[in-house]
């Protein structure tokens, strides 16, 4: 055989870790900072809104989760940098980063404005940006590697009306990841996204819930389902573990088949 025992019973284990989770009081952010807390990681969870965010954190540490959470704009680099020196304070160091922070602003490009654009950029490029410079530099100081994990869209490779910023946005992101991989697998910093398409979520629930406009949308699905917060925290614990180590540059699709088909 090889392969030893000893990797297989450790593949997914990612006790003691630190992770940074942005977004994470949203239904992605919250699934994965829950997922990786169970799993035996101290999370940092970080977003705008305190009252959330405060609400998450009471609710991870009386399920017996180490964690602490720091508001910020992550399209902010005051902010970016005091979330990381927080982590750091608190925890000793950054294993992992997770930035599930986003906007969407959907409108044909002809009634866009600059400011329309700007918003998309800002809360999914430049904040997915600030945030890996910040917490690559922090990784590469650790010297003991680390894993990136940019929340990107199934929507990077697919257009869709009146989403031009977000597809953008996203695609900017796919490549982002594969530029930061090229860039730090020598300090073996593993760098990807995960795309999901539409997931469950208060923005969403709709969806769920309207047979017609949730028929139209599995036509395109082969699992014949939409995601769940768990489908996406479980791919965001492979991306963190050493199950995913010789993996990097990759953009795994959380979407249930919708780009194979």
């Amino acid at each position: 055989m090889r392969i030893e025992k000893a990797f297989v019973e450790k593949m997914f284990d990612i006790s003691g870790k630190v992770a940074i989770v942005t977004g994470a009081a949203g239904a992605l952010g919250s699934a994965v900072a829950g997922g990786y807390g169970f799993a035996g990681a101290k999370v940092m969870l970080t977003g705008r809104g305190e009252g959330k965010l405060k609400a998450l954190y009471e609710e991870m540490t009386a399920a017996g989760i180490e964690c602490s959470y720091c508001t910020g704009d992550p399209s902010n680099e005051e902010d970016v940098k005091k979330v990381i020196a927080d982590t750091v304070e608190k925890f000793g160091r950054v294993d992992i980063l997770v930035t599930a922070a986003g906007f969407n602003a959907p409108k044909p490009i002809l009634e866009q404005s600059v400011e329309d654009w700007e918003k998309i950029m800002d809360a999914n490029v430049k904040g997915t940006w600030l945030y890996a410079k910040y917490v690559g530099a922090q990784m590469v100081a650790q010297g003991e590697g680390g894993k990136v994990i940019l929340v990107s869209s199934a929507r990077s490779k697919a257009g869709m009306k009146g989403y031009t910023g977000y597809c953008t946005a996203k695609a900017g992101i796919d490549l982002m990841a594969q530029s930061l991989a090229c860039e730090w697998g020598e300090h073996g910093i593993n760098v990807n996204t995960i795309n999901p398409t539409v997931f469950r979520s208060e923005l969403t629930e709709w969806m769920f819930n309207d047979d017609t406009a949730k028929t139209k949308f599995l036509t395109r699905i082969p699992l014949g389902r939409l995601g769940e917060p768990s489908d996406f925290a479980g791919a965001c614990i492979f991306l963190a573990s050493s199950a995913s180590n010789f993996i990097t540059g990759a953009n795994l699709a959380t979407d249930g088949g919708y780009w194979a088909n």
